[in-house]
């Protein structure tokens, strides 16, 4: 089974952090997320996460920091997710897929329902909030 590698963005801002929610007919649907997605052949991963970002949530980031790599297996599915994250940006982000977006303090992230892949990824950026 190939791995997919994600490029994932944490979009952090004054102790919040942006959330998109999967569409119910895509793998993990209905699930909140931090944006992002797939790195193409021959791209880096900071430009994938930049075409991603303003494609999904029409934001034009001003750079990111490494934050947690995680290899998951969802049985169905592997994923490499290459998280980084983003303190600076410009553009106000929306769903520009009709996607739900929302601003969740960092405290409230324990609480939200989130991919497997996804867990590893919260307890990173709750402990950068530290």
């Amino acid at each position: 089974m190939k791995q997919v590698h994600v490029a994932v963005g944490v979009i952090l801002v004054d102790g919040k952090v942006l959330l998109a929610k999967r569409a119910d007919h895509q793998h993990q649907g209905g699930l909140w997320e931090f944006p992002g997605g797939k790195v193409e052949s021959g791209e880096s991963v900071e430009s994938a996460l930049s075409r991603e970002l303003l494609e999904e949530i029409g934001i034009t980031i001003d750079g990111c920091e490494p934050l947690i790599d995680i290899a998951h297996d969802y049985g169905d599915k592997r994923v490499l997710l290459d998280t980084h994250v983003v303190r600076s940006f410009s553009g106000t982000p929306e769903g520009c897929e009709g996607q739900p977006v929302e601003w969740v303090p960092v405290s409230e992230l324990a609480q939200i329902e989130f991919p497997a892949a996804n867990v590893a990824i919260v307890d990173a950026v709750l402990a950068l909030a530290e």
